[in-house]
């Protein structure tokens, strides 16, 4: 069983030299209007796209655009909670910042743990992933509502 891998006989073969083969002009014909055939679907099909694009992102921008005029109108009707929700979600921010500082410092010490032993590492998930999410959460709902208003503050004259 010593055979050379290299004696089996090619699978495909191409005829790569540059002597022009003998071939039927006819069929040259019939390839051009199959390619152009085929270019002109591949046009139709990427303008379809194109449209298809078109519709989501007016579909997107119309539900964004709904979205701020609700936030904007509930900001109007409750001023005194949308202040109070900026200043929330600006003592948060800071108290984020911390537990960040926190979590980072606990990997950095405890790098070598957290590597070894899953243990250690389901315990450091258990201990933060949950703040972290809700903290998180909490933080992008008080600034949404807040921004706006910050918005609308600055555009006043």
């Amino acid at each position: 069983m010593s055979e050379n891998p290299h004696s089996f006989p090619p699978m495909f073969s191409f005829d790569v030299s540059a002597e022009p083969s003998d071939t039927d002009p006819t069929a040259d014909i019939e390839t051009d209007e199959m390619l152009v055939t085929l270019l002109r679907q591949l046009v139709i099909g990427q303008e379809r796209q194109n449209q298809l694009l078109e519709e989501m992102s007016q579909q997107l921008g119309q539900a964004q655009k709904q979205r701020a005029s609700e936030l904007g109108q509930w900001k109007e009707a409750n001023p005194e909670l949308a202040d109070h929700c900026r200043f929330a979600a600006e003592t948060l921010s800071r108290v984020q910042t911390q537990f960040l500082q926190n979590l980072t410092d606990e990997i950095y010490e405890n790098e070598d743990c957290l590597m070894d032993g899953e243990f250690m590492l389901n315990e450091f998930v258990d201990r933060y992933g949950p703040r972290l999410a809700h903290l998180n959460g909490v933080l992008q709902v008080l600034s949404q509502l807040s921004s706006l208003q910050a918005a609308a503050n600055s555009n006043s004259p």
